[in-house]
């Protein structure tokens, strides 16, 4: 089991079951960027439908061996359900604790919010009343020039810029270590570098950015991403801002060879999350319901009354790297960290298979791969200079 340590959670044994409540399709934003492609403000879960599928979850403990879970609620916009939510958590904790759970204290509530309304009344309640059990990420794209490009309000198509950033101080007065979110499309890849460093000096020490996985990407999108990023891994080094703040665009184990014996996973948890809509449908991931997908049907793998079909299930549970990526993935010389959504495998594909990988981002991620070999050459330059430790064998930006 997990422990409580002075209030706060300590996750123990193993990987979190992820247990997604689609909790409605509506939002007030139209992010140009977005996968959600069915949005809509009809489909909003009820009470009772969310009320059976914790039923289910905690009645079958045999089907949930996992040591901590992941409540995770999202939209649309999450918080625009806020009565609701907060009602479900409640029921939830009574629930884990009058069954004597595993999961009671070994859990959290986690959300990904545009951050539009989070200084509502109602949610300000919900998190002071839930605290210690909260993950809250707020997205924000950078500056303004680069997040008004594509979080645009629907209806006005006005930026959310200003309704975002006002909230960061609140935010991070109440989850000082939370990190952000923040989407790469092609459009706006000429403002990676200042963007970044943006929520930087606004005090997000963690920025988790990434690429969009659809095939959007034009002829030199990937030199123009590659400059941006060695821009920024100048600024990042040159202003010794790595001492403080992550970007997760530059890792160490970032770019090389495969070791399939080792590395012969599949990327993402497909299969081993669960989705529930506003039907009380079951999901292998939010990425395979119907307001996810341009071209394909949905995937449903059970129901709030029959329970999860495990021979629907299964195809999932075989899914590795081996079994969907083409040859010139595994023989790749910087497969490591090429990261791929089973949900735009199956978008994608020719036909409605899960086993046909995507390799729309396969330049981009070289581009990152260059990049992120600068970046470490020269901050490993820096550090030797610096006296702090020995640099690593051919240290190559040293000549720079």
């Amino acid at each position: 089991m997990a422990e409580i340590k002075d209030n706060t959670q300590v996750w123990l044994d193993g990987e979190a079951k992820s247990i997604t409540f689609i909790v409605t399709k509506d939002c007030q934003l139209a992010c140009k960027y977005c996968y959600l492609v069915g949005k809509n403000s009809k489909e909003r879960m009820s009470f009772e439908v969310a009320k059976a599928a914790v039923d289910y979850i905690l009645g079958n403990p045999e089907l949930f061996p996992d040591q901590s879970v992941v409540w995770d609620f999202i939209g649309g916009e999450p918080f625009m359900e806020i009565n609701l939510i907060d009602r479900l958590c409640d029921y939830i904790k009574t629930e884990m604790y009058r069954l004597n759970h595993r999961w009671f204290n070994s859990y959290r509530f986690s959300f990904s919010t545009n951050g539009i309304n989070y200084d509502s009344e109602r949610v300000q309640r919900f998190i002071e009343k839930n605290h210690t059990h909260l993950s809250i990420g707020i997205t924000i794209d950078g500056t303004r020039r680069k997040h008004d490009l594509n979080r645009i309000y629907k209806g006005s198509g006005l930026g959310s810029y200003d309704d975002v950033v006002r909230n960061i101080p609140l935010w991070l007065k109440q989850f000082p270590n939370g990190g952000t979110k923040v989407t790469i499309s092609s459009p706006d890849i000429p403002y990676i570098k200042e963007s970044v460093l943006h929520l930087f000096s606004l005090g997000i020490h963690e920025v988790n950015i990434n690429v969009v996985f659809e095939d959007v990407w034009k002829e030199g999108d990937d030199e123009l991403f590659e400059d941006q990023l060695m821009q920024l891994a100048d600024a990042i080094i040159d202003g010794e801002l790595y001492k403080e703040n992550v970007c997760s665009f530059f890792r160490e184990d970032l770019g090389k060879p495969l070791d399939i014996s080792l590395e012969n996973n599949n990327w993402c948890g497909a299969g081993k999350m669960l989705s529930i809509d506003a039907e009380g449908n079951f999901y292998p991931c939010t990425r395979f319901a119907a307001y996810s997908l341009r071209s394909k049907k949905p995937i449903i793998i059970g129901n709030i009354h029959d329970g999860i079909n495990q021979n629907l299930l299964r195809p999932f549970l075989t899914l590795d790297r081996l079994t969907q990526s083409p040859t010139k993935c595994l023989s790749c010389e910087v497969a490591s960290g090429c990261a791929w959504c089973q949900g735009e495998n199956y978008d994608a594909a020719v036909t409605p298979t899960i086993y046909q990988r995507s390799t729309a981002i396969c330049l981009m991620h070289k581009a990152r791969v260059r990049a992120n070999n600068y970046y470490w050459n020269k901050l490993y330059c820096k550090i030797e200079l610096d006296g702090a430790r020995p640099a690593k064998p051919s240290c190559i930006a040293c000549s720079l």
